[in-house]
């Protein structure tokens, strides 16, 4: 079915622009600053070996979509230019490796009713089409609901390894895409080209863009303190450090070499929505490198954030007391664990027992990889956070 629908899905910037202007009625996508970076990545898309033609309406469908979030942000702005006058409280940011907890604890902080949170639906649809303005239901939950479906038909054991729900808290990764400038992309798919140009550029801008937004959704929807979380950020301190005056960070760390296997699976497996073969031990060389790269910075900027506004979580010590490391992280922020707070975390922890709908096995040998290697690649990391 998607195979069909290629020919109609070209990855073009101007085709691209011209869809999102339709499906919006809208014109005026803010500065155009993000259109090199845009370019970039359209090259990259087409630099991937055996790009399937589902893959190419895949791209496509998100290419529009963050075009069209751009449009709907810009109109929103011109409408409400008092969103700009929003002070932001800092926020609270976790910051870790993908499968050292941080979902998990991102979703536990969040049951309760203490933190601005950003739901899957919202993140990617942050800005109703005029038309929709006060519909109810939102149909953009009626839209993600349908993407949700297809994704576990298609994928029907990536949920061993993320579950995805319309609702579910997500990370605000998807607003910083919007500005064309996102670790995201990387993920995507297996795109050099756009690593290479992401590294090489300050992301501060980026970061103030995704500020903006922040303070729109808090417009639109309410909300006093936000938590966020990416991975993103471990190599970004400092400029959350600038962007986000006073921010709260919490640390996530576990042993990386299992980190790294289940990461990869990941990858791999979601590589078949856009490539045929997956180019399993490229995939695998890549993100090692990109792995190292991150733990590095975090490593090199980690004392950027001052000792009262942060905190290390290992893995092994969340797992033991989930509760004890939320109160710890709640002290820190130097927010109330209230009586519902505390009562809508437990019933997060009782629903989400660790393993619940099955786990992936993985091995180094699975991805042509060495463990005595990726221990010693990672070993800088684990002497500094986890001895």
């Amino acid at each position: 079915m998607m195979a069909a629908m290629a020919p109609d899905c070209p990855l073009d910037a101007d085709a691209l622009h011209a869809k999102a202007r339709a499906e919006t009625g809208l014109d005026d996508f803010g500065p155009d600053d993000y259109r090199e970076r845009m370019d970039v990545y359209l090259t990259a898309l087409k630099e991937i070996p055996h790009l399937s033609d589902a893959g190419v309406v895949n791209f496509h469908a998100q290419l529009v979509q963050w075009l069209k979030n751009r449009l709907l942000l810009t109109d929103l702005l011109a409408r409400h230019p008092e969103i700009h006058d929003i002070e932001l409280v800092p926020p609270v940011v976790i910051a870790g490796l993908p499968r050292t907890g941080t979902t998990h604890l991102h979703n536990l902080l969040a049951s309760g009713p203490t933190f601005r949170t950003l739901p899957y639906w919202e993140s990617n649809e942050p800005f109703p089409l005029p038309s929709e303005l006060g519909v109810d239901p939102d149909p953009r939950r009626a839209r993600m609901d349908a993407a949700v479906e297809f994704m576990n038909a298609v994928m029907p054991h990536f949920a061993l390894m993320h579950e995805m729900t319309t609702d579910h808290v997500h990370e605000e990764i998807q607003l910083l895409a919007n500005d064309f400038s996102s670790m995201l992309f990387e993920t995507l798919a297996h795109v050099p080209r756009w690593r290479d140009y992401y590294l090489s550029h300050d992301q501060t801008p980026h970061y103030e863009h995704l500020a903006v937004q922040l303070k729109a959704l808090q417009f639109l929807r309410g909300g006093r303190r936000w938590l966020l979380k990416s991975p993103q950020h471990l190599e970004q301190l400092p400029v959350l450090d600038r962007v986000f005056p006073g921010v709260t960070v919490i640390a996530t760390h576990r042993d990386p070499v299992p980190v790294v296997l289940s990461m990869l699976a990941m990858l791999t497996y979601s590589a078949r929505m856009h490539c045929t073969p997956v180019p399993v031990a490229d995939i695998a060389a890549c993100w090692i490198d990109r792995l190292e790269l991150m733990l590095n910075a975090l490593i090199r900027d980690r004392d950027a954030i001052a000792p009262e506004r942060s905190i290390d979580v290992r893995f092994d010590d969340f797992m033991a007391d989930e509760m004890a490391t939320a109160a710890a992280i709640f002290a820190l922020a130097d927010e109330p664990m209230t009586d519902d707070a505390r009562a809508a975390m437990a019933e997060y922890l009782a629903g989400h027992q660790r393993g619940r709908l099955g786990r992936v096995a993985t091995s180094p040998e699975m991805f042509g990889l060495d463990e005595r290697d990726l221990q010693a690649r990672f070993a800088p990391y684990a002497a500094r956070f986890l001895s």
